[in-house]
């Protein structure tokens, strides 16, 4: 399955942050929760969690391999923070 056709999904669910167990909340603010969850996730990083940014969206720093090793489950969560998948870039982004 396409990376894109997994974020839709539960498309759904984006920006439902109230659905995220409290235990399991990072942060208590989404685009934040969505920034330490992936950090979390791709240690040793050391760059910027933001890559590039347009007006009113923002790219992050997670590789097209990345993406693709993410669960359904990390998929889920990242989306209920705000974090989409950005076909034509093949990388995640957020709006503004």
């Amino acid at each position: 399955m396409e990376n894109n056709e997994r974020f839709e999904q539960v498309i759904d669910d984006h920006l439902e942050f109230d659905r995220i167990p409290q235990v399991e909340k990072r942060h208590s603010r989404h685009d934040v929760c969505a920034f330490i969850y992936l950090s979390e996730l791709f240690p040793g990083k050391t760059s910027a969690m933001i890559a590039s940014a347009s007006h009113d969206e923002i790219w992050l720093d997670v590789t097209s391999e990345e993406i693709e090793s993410l669960s359904d489950y990390d998929i889920l969560y990242l989306i209920r923070c705000g974090v989409r998948y950005d076909n034509d870039n093949d990388s995640l982004a957020m709006f503004a």
